[in-house]
């Protein structure tokens, strides 16, 4: 095993995930291939890498699966003015979804992800800084933290979240409704009280990163292909094969990094996996960034405003609803509304996006081989924190690709767990 080099590696996927798994492969002297149907560098391009809320959130371990959150669902999915929709026609398609949901949603499953959450969280700022330091991010990165706010609604549940990451040692700073409005003067003090997470950084342009880490990528030796991948299978023992309608690709391992269009492939190599999509929207408000020195998020409404160098962009909701359903005008209005009830000076919107989350439904990415084919590993499902997990997901996948040690605990990443 000590001498051991994978000879070659073929990922689908150009968005974050993807693109820092090739470069940490490059760096370790093995050939890779990057396949999308887009270019990463097309300013048209505006995937997930593109729109999110370029929020770098190393404290961000407590997800959906919570027995506080569940009872609060029904009541949001019939308000149209709440954090959750959902595309009605599409309720048959996620039955698979709801069953593995309701089954981790309990205390244990909750405090099982959290766990697994901060273990790689916790390493993601230091994966990016070492990337930070071969690209330039001048313009591009700002460390100012990141404030959540709220008000006295859901003490209950934000006394929960706030002891969760305390005894995970999480780095937290409560804040009265006082101390927000000295770091963020112009909000309107709709809220009771918050909390600052310090060592939390931004984007102010996350498809710039993306850009930069895909032309060092390129510089380094990286190969990119411009095809829309139909499958992917595992030949032999040393060899894998990635499909286009027109083309065949031979690899020695390949990785899936499909982000939410993932499911296609892995349904195709016989695996269960219940994934699918959270549709997430923003706007833009043109220069208004100067508003606000750092990304805002109201946790009663289920949103947040990010100062980017497009403008101040305001984000958020989630909608479950899959890939084919057209935009939803409700959820743009309801994001709107949202920001303007904390920053009433905001005028007209530019600028409306809707993109992908893949999630799962236990809020754990997958990370690691697949299940019957072993030279083929998944790296997705990585929900609201793909943009946060990018790097330290490429490390990890890149060492499973070269054989390496690791001291950090895989398994609950596995597919296995849907199997």
């Amino acid at each position: 095993m000590e001498n051991y080099k994978c000879k070659s590696v073929g990922i689908v996927g150009s968005g974050i995930q993807g693109v820092c798994t090739g470069l940490q492969l490059i760096k370790k002297g093995i050939p890779v291939t990057i396949f999308d149907r887009q270019d990463p560098l097309s300013s048209e391009y505006k995937p997930a890498s593109y729109g999110n809320a370029g929020h770098f959130s190393p404290y961000a371990v407590l997800q959906f699966n919570r027995p506080d959150i569940l009872y609060d669902v029904p009541k949001m999915l019939f308000s149209s003015y709440g954090p959750l929709a959902l595309k009605w026609n599409y309720i048959p398609k996620m039955f698979n979804w709801f069953f593995y949901y309701l089954k981790n949603c309990n205390k244990k499953s909750m405090l099982h992800t959290a766990k697994y959450m901060h273990q790689i969280l916790s390493l993601s700022n230091d994966a990016y800084e070492e990337i930070f330091q071969e690209i330039n991010v001048d313009g591009l990165v700002e460390k100012k933290g990141i404030i959540y706010v709220w008000t006295n609604k859901n003490l209950k549940s934000r006394k929960l979240e706030i002891k969760v990451r305390d005894d995970l040692g999480v780095n937290q700073k409560l804040l009265t409704r006082e101390e927000i409005l000295v770091l963020e003067p112009n909000l309107n003090p709709v809220f009771d009280a918050g909390v600052i997470y310090e060592n939390a950084m931004h984007a102010r342009d996350p498809h710039g990163i993306l850009k930069e880490i895909f032309r060092l990528y390129i510089k380094r030796g990286g190969k990119f292909i411009q095809s829309d991948i139909t499958s992917v299978e595992q030949k032999t023992a040393n060899e894998t094969i990635i499909k286009s309608a027109n083309d065949v690709y031979r690899f020695e391992k390949s990785v899936i990094a499909s982000g939410a269009f993932s499911k296609k492939l892995t349904d195709q190599l016989g695996e269960n996996i219940p994934l699918d999509t959270e549709r997430g929207y923003h706007v833009h408000f043109k220069n208004k960034d100067k508003l606000i020195s750092r990304p805002v998020i109201f946790l009663d409404r289920g949103f947040g405003i990010t100062p980017m160098n497009q403008g101040l962009r305001a984000v958020g909701t989630v909608e479950l609803g899959g890939l084919k359903n057209p935009p939803s005008k409700k959820r743009i209005e309801y994001i709107i509304n949202c920001a303007k009830e904390l920053l009433p000076q905001l005028g007209k919107h530019d600028d409306e996006w809707l993109g992908f989350r893949p999630t799962l439904p236990d809020f754990l990415p997958i990370l690691g081989p697949s299940l019957k084919n072993k030279n083929i590993i998944y790296a997705f499902g990585h929900q609201h924190l793909g943009w946060t997990l990018g790097a330290v997901t490429g490390k990890i996948i890149s060492g499973l690709v070269a054989g390496e040690k690791t001291n950090l605990d895989l398994a609950p990443y596995s597919s296995k767990r849907f199997n």
